[in-house]
């Protein structure tokens, strides 16, 4: 049964961190910087821990998680339940969600001389690394992008 490893990602971003923190959470901001996951993606919900959060395609289908933890302008946990199917059901127990369940994704901001430093933790499996990782290094190019103009 495959299980889940977690893989980091790191970038400078020439932009103080509230502004990196609000630029990757802004709605139509969040929609441009995750194009590279999947254009048009975007999410429901509140950023606040506890809260139920959905980050779904155009058709629909995504994710379902929870914000585990949530520290303005430092760190956020998220905790992903499960996945949302095009009809919108929510499945969080079948075998394909329990392959891969608990999975985290976590953002660290830290300020540093030059702006911020934004680390992400990702746990993915083996079947999606190559494809997260793509996503992920293209994404945070966009996100730094729209942060330093």
């Amino acid at each position: 049964m495959p299980s889940a490893k977690r893989i980091q990602f790191s970038i400078e971003i020439s932009a103080p961190v509230a502004k990196v923190f609000d630029i990757m959470l802004a709605p139509e901001t969040y929609r441009d910087w995750t194009s590279a996951f999947m254009p048009g993606s975007y999410y429901q919900g509140s950023w606040s821990a506890g809260e139920k959060i959905r980050f779904l395609s155009p058709s629909g289908e995504g994710m379902y998680a929870e914000i585990a933890e949530y520290r303005p302008n430092e760190f956020i946990s998220i905790h992903h339940l499960g996945v949302i199917k095009e009809n919108g059901e929510i499945d969080t127990t079948s075998e394909a969600v329990r392959q891969w369940s608990p999975a985290y994704e976590n953002y660290t901001f830290t300020a540093i001389p030059r702006g911020t430093k934004l680390v992400v933790d990702q746990d993915v499996t083996e079947e999606y690394e190559a494809q997260m990782t793509e996503s992920w290094n293209n994404g945070l190019k966009r996100l730094k992008e729209l942060c330093e103009n």
